[in-house]
């Protein structure tokens, strides 16, 4: 019973996590006006705003235009509900969890946002940085060394890779969202948690870029965005970080 009632609140948040990846890239409020069809700007109805069900009631489209509903909206509602679900199974009922729930909506935000726009908005990472090192402070999550030490190494990392990428190509293969987001992972997951992430996130993003240019036909130029395997990178750290860490050492002992 309480991972359903886990499940149909991160649906809920993820509703209004929907909100965010839509109005933040275009510098408006993400509490008013209420609700509406981007298409019309009809308010949505009540019932048509329950997440996940209303879509299916639409069948996908809106009640007043008829404009098609993306498949995005009750996708994160529903990915949000099950990361809510596996949060509780992780962290148990606790304020940690509330900690890191609310780190877990920010990375799927930042997510959708670079896949559309490629940017990160600084509105969250920054202030991203400072909240995990507050609460790192307070007592949940990682120590608060290893807070701050992780927030100045993930943020230092990707900001010497995009100095050397830019004197060796000439070009930016990296941007500051980037590095700000890295640091952000890094406040709230330590500085081992970096390390995972940042391996996890490149590994990920080198196979999905080379399937992308082999379907552009050999097209490199075209950017691809590093937040989203970031992102991914930092969940799986945050789940299965240390059980990594350690089969990872006892691999290197071993030979």
């Amino acid at each position: 019973m309480l991972y359903l009632l886990a499940f149909l609140l991160g649906a809920v948040i993820g509703s209004f996590l929907n909100v965010c990846i839509w109005r933040l890239p275009l510098g408006e409020s993400v509490v008013y006006p209420p609700s509406h069809c981007p298409a019309c700007g009809t308010h949505i109805r009540a019932r048509d705003n329950i997440p996940m069900l209303g879509y299916l009631l639409l069948r996908g489209r809106c009640h007043s235009c008829g404009g098609r509903i993306s498949l995005r909206y009750p996708a994160v509602e529903l990915l949000t509900g099950l990361a809510a679900m596996l949060l509780l199974f992780h962290f148990g009922p606790s304020p940690t969890l509330a900690v890191y729930g609310m780190f877990v909506g920010a990375l799927i935000v930042i997510t959708f946002i670079d896949i559309d726009h490629q940017i990160i908005p600084d509105v969250i990472s920054l202030p991203g940085i400072v909240v995990g090192v507050i609460f790192s402070a307070l007592g949940y999550g990682v120590p608060l060394l290893d807070s701050v030490v992780g927030a100045l190494l993930g943020g230092g990392l990707l900001y010497l890779v995009a100095v050397g990428y830019h004197a060796w190509t000439g070009r930016e293969g990296m941007g500051g969202g980037d590095i700000k987001l890295l640091a952000m992972i890094g406040a709230f997951l330590g500085w081992r948690g970096v390390f995972v992430t940042l391996l996890l996130g490149s590994f990920t993003g080198a196979i999905i870029g080379i399937v992308l240019i082999v379907a552009r036909g050999g097209d490199s130029r075209l950017p691809i965005p590093f937040g989203p395997f970031l992102a991914l990178g930092a969940v799986c750290a945050l789940f299965f970080g240390e059980a990594l860490i350690r089969w990872y050492l006892q691999i290197g002992f071993a030979a």
